[in-house]
């Protein structure tokens, strides 16, 4: 839990083992996370979730966007009002399911986007070195020099309000730090003697990333991206909260929060819904990328 909060103001580097990046690695990776409970159970809340978003076409039981002023903040277990009504009489089971469409979506893409971005570029610092790699990480290290929760406020501002200028403001949030860690193994890869050989050979840079060093990147910095879900998680949901992310009548479980504030003291349950979700959701990745994390450490 600690990690998780720990994480909004600057991750710190994930401990790095160079290992060979074969199949049979990656199945003693697999084996060790399925006998961890914790993890797997992390898993299934995600598939839950992930589940009811993408299926919330067919599971939900009424229209989102359908309000009944006479039906305002009905409580929990309401008759053909499950999780109650929000503040315009809408269906909160409903928006809800249809929330974690765009929460789901404004939390991942921006770490996907950044794990692509950042591992090129960390490839390329740690990999040319010099003057270059100074060049890199002193430009990005400007960016550390602010805290996330800021800097993903001051960039979405500045962009204006809207899912996409979100998604964008979060992934130049990430990139420096998936940069960092990409560069940081790249520096330790290239160091090694098979490198050295390869190089020798007559091999030339791009066929030595692609073979010799890519594979061993890829694992921390997958890792550490993992864990990033959980703060891109949070993040989206307080833009969406201060209404610099999704905009009026979407539902989206930050922008939720935000109309159901009005209604904390009338109906605590139906306000503190959305919340529970971002909650669990956070959770669950970051305990998931605690076990690939341990998993992944062949040495225990």
């Amino acid at each position: 839990m600690a990690s998780v909060f720990q994480s909004l103001s600057r991750p710190a580097l994930p401990e790095v083992t160079l290992v060979p990046q074969s199949r049979g690695y990656w199945q003693t990776v697999l084996r060790k996370l399925m006998r961890d409970p914790v993890a797997m159970g992390a898993l299934l809340v995600i598939v839950i979730i992930v589940g009811a978003a993408v299926f919330a076409p067919w599971l939900a039981p009424a229209d989102p966007f359908k309000g009944s002023m006479i039906k305002r903040l009905l409580p929990v277990g309401s008759e053909g009002y499950l999780l109650g009504s929000d503040e315009l009489g809408r269906d909160m089971l409903s928006r809800l399911m249809y929330g974690g469409r765009l929460s789901l979506l404004m939390g991942v893409m921006p770490v996907l986007f950044a794990f692509g971005i950042g591992t090129s570029i960390g490839l390329l610092a740690g990999y040319v070195g010099g003057r270059l790699n100074m060049v890199i990480m002193r430009v990005l290290d400007v960016f550390y020099a602010f805290p996330s929760v800021l800097l993903a406020v001051a960039i979405s501002g500045a962009l204006g309000p809207g899912m996409s200028n979100s998604i964008l403001a979060l992934t130049l949030v990430f990139v420096p730090q998936i940069v960092r860690v990409a560069e940081s193994v790249t520096t330790q890869v290239r160091k090694l003697d098979y490198i050295e050989a390869a190089r020798m050979s007559g091999a030339n840079a791009f066929s030595i990333i692609r073979t010799h060093v890519l594979g061993n990147v890829l694992g921390p910095v997958f890792v550490y991206a993992t864990g990033l879900l959980s703060v891109s998680m949070i993040l989206a949901a307080g833009l969406s909260f201060l209404g610099l992310g999704v905009r009026p009548p979407e539902p989206e479980w930050g922008l939720m929060l935000n109309t159901l504030r009005s209604a904390i003291f009338r109906n605590p349950w139906i306000a503190a819904l959305p919340g529970i979700l971002i909650f669990a959701t956070s959770i669950a990745f970051n305990l998931l990328a605690d076990g690939v994390r341990s998993a992944m450490d062949i040495r225990k």
